[in-house]
């Protein structure tokens, strides 16, 4: 006699079937490939980053580690800036990393400081318009990617906006987990390491064979065409103003005895002054008004330069 019970079949480990259907690789295989994408990127993005900026970074291989994609990806911690991938004929889905502080670095240097003077910043997490240069920095590690993998049809290394580890979205529980690769790269700036990862899955890495490109003669990007692609990038970034108006001088007695209701006018009778500021500097200089039901300021006067501004929003 028989039942359901008595005829379910145990599940076959996630492991196990990785392994038979070409999801997990052998601990050999994981080790070769990662070191051929650690000799990419070590041969290949220096000069990419020398040609387009005139900076010189050292780029070296750390390792690798396997596991579940998600486990990866929450292994790298909170210092580095994430970016999900995707390039067709290759991997549909990879995660790039990149420590924060060669970010901050190269956000500086790009400013005009002399690489003897950037110290090892402080871990933390990406302002927006630092977010906005890393995006540059992650095209280029997806560029050497795209030359790297050769991956069939020539097809160009699709990523989304980096974002801080603190802000990416949970895994959805829906999807079943994948075996992955984490490849991590040691990133020089002058006196500023850090490190850059790639977190691929397994299914593609393993069928991947990496090959450095040669030289293709192409006319290298100028510095200045990098730092006026970066600054473009600054001035489109969302930035929060501040407003602040000078309000009639009272003693010390009065205040403490302010009610709900209570009015205390503006310190100038004739148009009111009003300073805007962002990040605490005062940019320009304003009169108040009204335009329908919403009041409103009007720029009469730069306090700061456009230079002035930008140096002190990016920094």
């Amino acid at each position: 006699m028989t039942n359901d019970a008595a005829t379910e079949r145990p599940a076959m480990d996630h492991a196990l079937l990785a392994k038979l259907t070409g999801g997990l690789g052998d601990r050999a295989t994981i080790e070769k490939i990662s070191a051929d994408f650690g000799t990419l990127y070590a041969e290949f993005l220096p000069d990419v980053f020398n040609s387009e900026t005139g900076i010189n970074i050292t780029v070296s291989y750390v390792g690798c580690s396997s596991g579940l994609m998600t486990d990866l990806v929450a292994g790298l911690g909170d210092t580095f800036a994430l970016a999900d991938g995707s390039l067709r004929n290759w991997s549909p889905n990879f995660v790039v990393a990149c420590g924060n502080s060669f970010v901050i670095a190269l956000m500086e240097m790009m400013l005009g400081a002399e690489p003897a003077s950037i110290h090892q910043p402080i871990e933390r997490p990406l302002s927006d318009i630092e977010l906005d240069l890393a995006t540059m920095v992650f095209e280029r590690i997806g560029n050497v990617l795209r030359s790297g993998v050769n991956a069939a049809g020539g097809f160009e290394t699709l990523l989304e906006r980096p974002h801080n580890a603190e802000d990416r979205a949970k895994p959805d529980e829906a999807i079943a987990p994948e075996f992955g690769v984490t490849i991590r790269l040691g990133i020089e700036l002058g006196s500023v390491k850090s490190e850059f990862a790639l977190v691929v899955p397994q299914r593609a890495f393993l069928k991947t064979q990496v090959v450095v490109p040669k030289p293709k003669g192409q006319l290298p990007k100028s510095k200045q065409e990098w730092a006026d692609r970066m600054n473009e990038q600054v001035r489109r970034s969302q930035v929060t103003l501040e407003a602040r108006i000078r309000l009639q001088s009272l003693t010390l007695g009065t205040i403490s005895r302010l009610a709900a209701g209570d009015v205390i006018a503006f310190q100038d009778k004739g148009d009111v002054q009003v300073q805007v500021s962002a990040n605490g500097k005062d940019m320009y200089s304003c009169e108040f008004g009204r335009s329908g039901e919403r009041y409103t300021v009007r720029v009469k006067d730069n306090i700061s330069t456009d230079d002035e501004i930008l140096r002190h929003l990016i920094g």
